[in-house]
């Protein structure tokens, strides 16, 4: 299986796309001001907005990150760092992290990508460190926007890309056609699946008893999308546990060929009730679990 990996989310904020982008690339120094997972950026060789520039990242857990600036695009308000030293490197053989942030017609979306390569395959997706990134931007946006009656940002999305090595025919086939087997297949992570109607029809309901966070948690989906042409199967929840905390939340799987194995792309879109409620990022990385499981199963 390979150990590359990417990882997406969008962050919904009340400021301009170039205040926060201006902040990003020429006033980084400014983050560990307002920040709570960021203790400081300092310039070790450069100039502040230039490409080649080397900054030290210290961040929380006494973590260091020594960047460089890859590319910077103030036209599309884009900021790509890549890590050449510090304890990300630990884990990853390589890692960098684009900040886009894109005007909207209230505020403005900040999307992150993290794109990795994992040293061996026991290492964890990196939800962790885009965790601290989506508290980091949220910290930036309240000093940024501080004093103009901005709204509460509750919208977001998490994506992430899983590579396998069986067909993506194959894997669609599971989720489509032979729900039953996934808690025989994923055993730590789903415990049972009842269908309502006929699964593989649009508007059918699915029954999902399934591990969230240490706990046994139920859900009541519907499947809201499914295309075989695209092996796409998307599911949004109608009741259950995840609605103590979402307004709405749908996941989408969507399978691709590629000229060994294939990629499965993990979509989380979701509404918080309320602003303090964590990312769903521990959802996003039972989707990939439960993609690798069914990889392994199919691959045996």
């Amino acid at each position: 299986m390979s150990h590359l990996g990417k990882v997406e989310s969008d962050v919904h904020i009340n400021a301009s796309a170039e205040k926060f982008h201006e902040v990003m690339s020429s006033k980084t120094h400014h983050i560990g001001n307002v920040s709570s997972v960021v203790n400081s950026v300092e310039m070790h060789e450069g100039e502040w907005g230039k490409v080649g520039s080397i900054l030290l990242w210290n961040y929380v857990h006494a973590c260091v990150a020594k960047v460089v600036i890859e590319a910077i695009d103030p036209a599309k308000n884009l900021i790509t760092f890549k890590v050449i030293e510090g304890d990300i490197l630990d884990h990853y053989k390589s890692f960098k992290a684009t900040i886009q942030v894109s005007p909207k017609e209230k505020g403005s979306v900040a999307h992150w990508t993290f794109e990795y390569e994992k040293l061996h395959a026991q290492i964890p997706n990196p939800h962790s460190l885009m965790e601290m990134a989506t508290t980091m931007s949220r910290e930036m946006d309240a000093h940024l926007s501080e004093g103009e009656g901005h709204q509460e940002q509750l919208h977001g999305k998490i994506e992430v890309d899983v590579h396998i090595n069986a067909s993506a025919d194959k894997f669609h086939e599971i989720f489509s056609r032979k729900p039953q087997e996934v808690p025989k297949i994923s055993p730590n992570n789903i415990k049972n699946t009842i269908v309502e109607g006929e699964w593989g029809k649009e508007g059918s309901i699915v029954v999902i008893h399934y591990v969230y966070d240490g706990k046994i948690c139920v859900g009541r989906n519907v499947i809201e999308a499914i295309d075989p042409t695209k092996n796409l199967i998307t599911l949004r929840v109608l009741e259950g546990d995840l609605l103590n905390y979402y307004k709405s939340i749908k996941m989408t799987f969507q399978t691709t060929s590629k000229e060994k194995g294939s990629l499965v792309h993990v979509t989380v879109e979701y509404e918080k009730l309320k602003g303090h409620i964590p990312d769903p990022h521990s959802l996003a990385n039972l989707g990939v679990e439960v993609s690798k499981d069914i990889d392994a199963h199919l691959t045996q």
